[in-house]
């Protein structure tokens, strides 16, 4: 491809050259496994390995060869690029076993042990400079805090090295250069510490992540060789690139590699490479979303009222959410944020957990469908553990987490935290990375992907208050208008994200999708009464027994049950089970009720309930 501006190398390798007169030794760590952009000629650009473009940028600089090692092969001297004459390999020989190595075709096999005493022979070399790459160093370590002796001898060597080596000139310009040793390590901690810190004549250079620049520099290219990308116009190239660089941020070259290469093998036409990146990232080939059944959508406004009482913005709210997840409509897929955010506040038995059950039956047929935490168990400090794993070396480390293993095992799914105002502070800046970036990293180093869940929470934030004396006291009563109820929790949840857990941006990523519940209302409470009584009714009838309701005893019961909405649905559940089912189950199991037979509930009073068979 032609950039329209000059190619830049990496800011790690352009760190290197730079440094390569001044120190001996390099530790080179970070995202070493990945490809590189390299420059292979004026304006072509293509991905090469870390290990390619590090031997290029340094035989480029002025070393004659270059020396690789790994723990499987050995030593192997580096060839020029697009070279493999018979000289070069004869070259090689000569340099490994003037090293004191028994090479065959330019590789020499050798262990750790081998490569500690060729380190000084290496370092100390006279002639042209050469330069060695201690490839898998992180593997040259078994404990960092408890080295065994060949362990430690090895980078006792090399620190003691660092320090003895003298820069030569060489070349025509007779730069100065050392017979250089670069370790490259997955992490700077893999390395002993003394190794590291304070020595003046080592330095450590991370390799990043590739930025949008990198990803830029070869998305053309790969999006070229896709169905419809060779008649394709510069413009429609141009936005199927926007596409996939934007979808792609935080995956690695070797990721965008190999997302070009599924998109190949599955027919995916470049014009849909955002399919092709959700299929790599979630695994699914078609997006699930596209298939649920939109009439089932549009008469759900009925099926959720008969399940949700009394609530009808936010049942209003919940399917506008669920309906712009279907159709993509003002969502940006930069970032990977979920498909839809819900926060649901309101009084306690009111609905909000029965709405996310109703909304996921929806989706998939089951109210049981959906992965549901109780953020009252994650209040701890680590609990956060919890969720994405424990970090290597702990406890559970290869077990995983909770939340990851859930989201990677059913990315399509909704995903419910409950009374998220009892989870620990920490946790929050987890569900931060979930909203703004839809990506978290467990414990385990893996990417977890939310683009394709729903995530609800609940809380009952803005109910209560804490008064000048920090005593807790109701913000907000059941004799409040609806329009009142809103404004206080709204108002109570923006001071305390903002004033008591000082995480304002939470707020700003859920945005407008904060749906307030309102109390339980008398009317409503009656139909919710009602209903939970033709259902208890129902299910007797199911096992054969026939059991009928007077009216002066369903009076009775009503007056009861909804004497106190304080506790909304729950409130009406719990004295329906005090002052009907438990004294009506009791009074079954006393009279021997078997199925076939008919009664009658004939009165219900505190003393007791009156059962009469008919």
């Amino acid at each position: 491809m032609s950039p329209s501006v000059a190619f830049q190398k990496p800011r790690w390798l352009r760190d290197l050259v730079r440094f390569l007169p001044l120190k001996s030794q390099f530790v080179l760590s970070g995202n070493v496994g990945d490809l590189q952009v390299s420059e292979i000629s004026p304006g072509v650009l293509t991905p090469q390995t870390f290990n390619v473009n590090l031997r290029d940028a340094l035989l480029e600089a002025g070393f004659s060869q270059v020396i690789g090692w790994d723990p499987l092969t050995g030593f192997r001297v580096l060839g020029r690029p697009a070279s493999d004459d018979a000289g070069d390999v004869e070259a090689g020989d000569a340099l490994l076993r003037e090293l004191g190595l028994t090479p065959v075709d330019g590789a020499a096999a050798a262990g750790p042990d081998l490569l500690s005493t060729t380190l000084p022979r290496m370092v100390d070399r006279n002639g042209e400079p050469i330069a060695l790459i201690v490839d898998f160093a992180s593997r040259l370590v078994v404990r960092n805090d408890s080295l065994t002796p060949a362990e430690h001898q090895l980078f006792t060597r090399a620190l003691v090295l660092s320090h003895s080596a003298r820069a030569r000139p060489a070349g025509e310009a007779r730069k100065p250069f050392f017979n250089t040793v670069l370790w490259v390590v997955h992490k700077e901690g893999d390395l002993p510490d003394w190794l590291l810190v304070d020595n003046p004549r080592l330095r450590h250079i991370p390799v990043s992540k590739p930025d949008l620049t990198a990803r830029r520099a070869i998305a053309s290219s790969l999006l070229r060789g896709l169905e419809g990308g060779r008649e394709a116009s510069a413009e429609a190239l141009q936005l199927a690139a926007d596409a996939f660089i934007e979808s792609t941020e935080g995956l690695l070259l070797l990721d965008l590699n190999a997302i070009a290469q599924l998109a190949r093998v599955e027919g995916v036409p470049m014009a849909r490479i955002s399919d092709a990146v959700r299929r790599y990232k979630v695994g699914v080939t078609e997006d699930p979303w596209l298939k649920i059944d939109r009439r089932r959508i549009r008469e759900a406004d009925d099926f959720i009222r008969r399940r949700v009482k009394g609530q009808t913005h936010a049942v209003t709210h919940m399917l506008d959410i669920v309906k712009r997840a279907m159709t993509g409509v003002g969502a940006s897929r930069k970032g990977n944020r979920p498909r839809g955010v819900a926060f649901l506040a309101g009084p306690t038995g009111v609905g909000k957990t029965e709405l996310a059950k109703t909304v996921t039956s929806l989706l998939f047929g089951d109210d049981n469908a959906y992965i549901r935490f109780d953020m009252s168990e994650f209040s701890a400090e680590h609990s956060d553990q919890r969720l994405i794993g424990a970090p290597p070396g702990y406890v559970g480390y290869d077990v995983g987490g909770e939340l990851t293993n859930a989201i990677r095992e059913k990315p399509f799914s909704v995903v419910l935290f409950d009374e998220i105002e009892k989870a620990h502070p920490r946790i929050l800046d987890k569900f931060l990375q979930i909203l703004d970036d839809g990506v978290l990293t467990s414990g385990r180093g893996d990417r977890v992907y939310f683009s394709e869940a729903l995530i609800v929470f609940t809380s009952n934030l803005g109910i209560y208050r804490q008064d000048e004396n920090g005593e807790r006291v109701a913000n907000v009563m059941p004799t409040d208008a609806f329009d009142t109820v809103q404004r206080k929790v709204e108002s109570e949840i923006d001071r305390h994200f903002k004033l008591v857990l000082n995480r304002p941006e939470i707020l700003n990523r859920i945005g407008e999708n904060i749906i307030v519940f309102d109390f339980i209302r008398e009317d409503v409470a009656a139909q919710i009464f009602e209903q939970m009584v033709d259902a208890t009714l129902a299910d007797l009838g199911e096992q054969s027994l026939q059991v009928e309701l007077a009216e002066p005893a369903r009076a009775a019961l009503r007056s009861v049950c909804l004497g106190d909405l304080s506790n909304g649905g729950r409130g009406i559940r719990n004295q329906l089970e005090a002052h009907f089912i438990n004294p009506l189950a009791r009074a079954l199991f006393d009279q021997d009720a078997q199925p076939g037979q008919r009664f009658e509930v004939e009165a219900i009073s505190s003393a007791g309930l009156r059962l009469v068979p008919r």
